[in-house]
């Protein structure tokens, strides 16, 4: 190589090449690592080196060069290839490798506009500096490659027109932490802090996508999910509209549920005029959540609830298929269709579905969700009711159809409406849950809106975050874990900003919280279960209860010190009744693992004390987190050893944990049997997760006679995780014969909507 080349370094001045530099940031990056080769990294790059070429260039070409590298056999360099990508990363930002002062820092961000102005008005220098003496850079060596690409497309600060970045990784764990806990007082702040700090940093707490890339920002809004119900009039529907613009504009995913509006050809003002029916509104809901991208990361998502006796059922089951001409289908929205008892009793007697517009038939709509056998002689009242409109049909039919379309599309998801209600935190005669969220694993009281700043009206706000179990050695370390995830969460409630009023109304007297859990898959590994042969179920059933128990506990110990929550009389618990005395019995027969903590003593303290949180627990979706952290996806099973996911920054590839120790104790999705060891662990979860979980079925065709799944196999799989008592089911998936990878179309929509953490 010719000496005199030149390189053009990052503040444009030029210099004579130093190879030996190159080499030297390669074995830096190798060091401590196994199977990894520094010259193979070298060769793999094929720099072709030019006069003035530029350093960024080089130092790109290298990293994807170690990316490129890593593999079952060489998993070590996605580790290699992220530190290449931390030094790449802090040059940028700092244009130097070590980071400067916590003080400094803030000082030139807020100057800059990027940080909220209150953290340098709310902490002293003092507190700067100690929080600066605590901060431990060196765990941005602990990322994988992944990871790095995540927290650079997503999460870091930075000018999204332009893609300079401002903060590095570490910055943004403690801030996250020092806006959270800002109002604390002063004499423990700093404690709470660093425990915070400590445990996202070190990926025991994973935190949502609008919290790790808002909070410190001076746009406050951080609720992953947002749920927005619809009444059936043109003022409800405008002023739903308006809300899901706000709110999709502001990073999160929505969940509509607009079952009350009346079907097509349904008498308006007396028989003036004829109701157009479900389609024009849904389109109409369609473009206000695609009209705003969210923040510049992502487009918006939504998914829309129904009934599945609304009597365009056959027409809204079909929305999202590609046959059909665009007046008729809404395909930009996902779908879940709301079921209970009466309906799947009519399937499994080989009855008929009859179907109504709720407009016509009083009661039955509300009845749906807070009251079953109300319901039930509502129905058969109107059934037999000669003045009402209505078509029955064959249930074997509806929901076959409802299933083929699941199937076609993956995307139509189902609501256990009953399930939502009568193992439930919330009191349905007083708060019914009518909808869930676009991820499926939110369950909390809506009111429809007649206007935008209607007080009367309630939008469900939910903030997320989770548990990484392969990050906990023992069920003990959740009590702590516990109390600082519902402290930081409670303490974001007042903290972030609330762009409509009946949403701000309904955080305050709720106080909803949802935390899940990732590395699912991999706890089931390092402790030699399965998902599919029952060997996971009692580890199930112990983890779930200690996580709810001091979920509830760490609540309540916030009720003593800063009251309950306001509706907390409205709550279930707030009659005694715990997650443990409403689950479905069934359950005893897979699982007869007994309890092992002390509710009776929990029950009495939650009576007399009140609860500062009506929820506390949701299974979230996890795919951008769970990268964070490199740890296997929320509760499902990986795709492979080595998983490659499409991100907008490029292929991705992530490696299970403890690859080499644990490779032969995971068990892919592929490799399971069927879906029932699958759904009996969701149900197991469900009997202590107060809100629901996002729960997926999965169909290999190679399996089934002729290539195709049985029409009889899904209906049962629905009827089993009915059986278990699952509220919710999300995605159903199905092998397509391709190399086995992450489903990244469908993953990027729900990351789109910000409820996945």
């Amino acid at each position: 190589m010719n000496s005199t080349l030149l390189v053009t370094k990052r503040d444009g001045r030029k210099e004579p090449i130093d190879l030996d530099k190159i080499h030297r940031v390669i074995t830096w990056a190798a060091e401590g690592l196994d199977h990894v080769s520094v010259s193979q990294v070298e060769l793999k790059s094929h720099i072709q080196f030019y006069d003035g070429i530029r350093t960024d260039d080089i130092h790109e070409t290298i990293i994807k060069a170690a990316a490129d590298l890593i593999s079952q056999t060489t998993p070590d360099y996605q580790y290699l290839a992220a530190r290449l990508a931390i030094f790449h990363l802090r040059k940028k930002a700092f244009q130097q490798f070590d980071p400067p002062s916590l003080y400094d820092h803030v000082k030139r961000l807020t100057d800059m506009g990027k940080y909220d102005e209150h953290i340098l008005q709310d902490y002293t220098r003092e507190e700067f500096d100690e929080l600066n003496s605590y901060i431990d850079h060196s765990r941005d060596m602990q990322f994988s490659y992944g990871a790095v690409k995540q927290l650079e497309g997503k999460y870091l600060v930075q000018n999204r027109v332009n893609h300079e970045i401002y903060e590095s990784p570490q910055f943004l764990y403690i801030l996250v932490a020092a806006c959270l806990f800002s109002k604390y007082p002063r004499d423990t702040r700093l404690s709470y802090i660093k425990g915070f700090y400590d445990a996202t940093s070190q990926f025991k707490i994973s935190l949502p996508t609008p919290i790790m890339s808002g909070v410190r920002t001076p746009t406050r809004q951080f609720s992953s999910c947002v749920l927005i119900e619809c009444g059936d009039s043109l003022d409800s529907i405008n002023a739903t509209t308006s809300a899901i613009v706000r709110y999709v504009s502001q990073r999160a995913g929505i969940g509509i549920n607009a079952g009350r509006i009346r079907a097509v050809g349904s008498p308006i003002r007396g028989g003036e005029a004829q109701h157009t029916g479900c389609i024009p509104f849904y389109k109409h809901f369609q473009t206000a959540v695609k009209c705003c991208s969210q923040g510049g990361v992502r487009g918006g998502a939504a998914t829309l609830f129904y009934p599945m006796w609304h009597l365009e059922i056959e027409s809204l089951l079909v929305l999202k298929n590609n046959r059909g001409v665009e007046e008729n289908r809404v395909r930009h929205m996902d779908y879940g269709v709301q079921i209970n008892r009466l309906l799947y009793q009519r399937l499994i007697r080989n009855g008929d579905i009859t179907l109504f517009s709720p407009s016509d038939v009083p009661g039955l709509y509300d009845a749906f969700f807070e009251d079953q056998n109300l319901f039930e002689e509502l129905y058969a009242k109107y059934e037999q009711d000669p003045t009402i409109r209505k078509r029955a049909v064959k249930a074997t039919e509806l929901f076959s159809l409802m299933m083929q379309e699941r199937a076609g599309t993956g995307r139509i998801y189902i609501q256990n409406v009953d399930h939502c209600n009568t193992h439930s935190p919330f009191d349905p005669a007083v708060a019914p849950v009518r909808q869930s969220n676009l991820c499926l694993e939110i369950a909390l009281p809506t009111k429809p809106l007649e206007d935008i700043n209607d007080e009367n009206g309630e939008i469900a706000l939910c903030t997320l975050s989770a548990f990484n179990l392969g990050a906990i050695d023992s069920l003990d370390e959740l009590e702590g874990l516990a109390d600082l995830a519902v402290r930081a969460l409670d303490a974001l409630l007042d903290y972030q900003d609330y762009p409509i009023k009946a949403a701000y109304i309904g955080s305050m007297k709720r106080r909803t919280l949802g935390i899940g859990v990732i590395n699912y898959a991999y706890y089931l590994a390092k402790n030699n279960a399965k998902y599919s042969d029952g060997s996971g179920n009692a580890l199930t059933h112990r983890t779930f209860e200690a996580i709810q128990y001091y979920l509830l506990k760490a609540s309540v110990g916030l009720a003593k010190e800063f009251g309950p929550c306001t509706a907390f009389n409205e709550t279930t618990y707030a009659k005694g009744i715990l997650p443990i005395d409403t689950y479905k019995k069934d359950l005893d027969g897979i699982c007869n693992e007994p309890l092992h903590l002390d509710w009776e003593s929990l029950r009495k303290d939650i009576t007399t004390h009140g609860l500062r949180n009506s929820t506390l627990t949701a299974l979230m979706p996890s795919e951008t987190s769970s990268q964070i952290s490199n740890a296997t996806n929320g509760i499902e099973p990986p795709r492979g050893l080595v998983t490659v996911k499409a991100s907008k920054d490029g292929i991705l590839k992530q490696v299970v944990p403890e690859y080499e120790r644990l490779k032969d104790k995971y068990e892919l999705l592929w490799s399971m049997p069927n879906n029932d060891g699958y759904l009996q662990i969701v149900g197991i979860m469900q009997k202590f997760v107060d809100q629901s979980i996002s729960a997926n079925t999965n169909y290999d065709p190679a399996r089934f006679e002729g290539g195709r799944v049985p029409m009889n196999q899904m209906i049962k799989d629905l009827l089993t995780a009915y059986k278990f008592g699952v509220k919710t089911l999300y995605y159903q998936n199905t092998r397509d014969g391709a190399e086995d990878k992450q489903e990244d179309q469908a993953q990027d929509d729900c990351e789109s909507g910000a409820c996945k953490i």
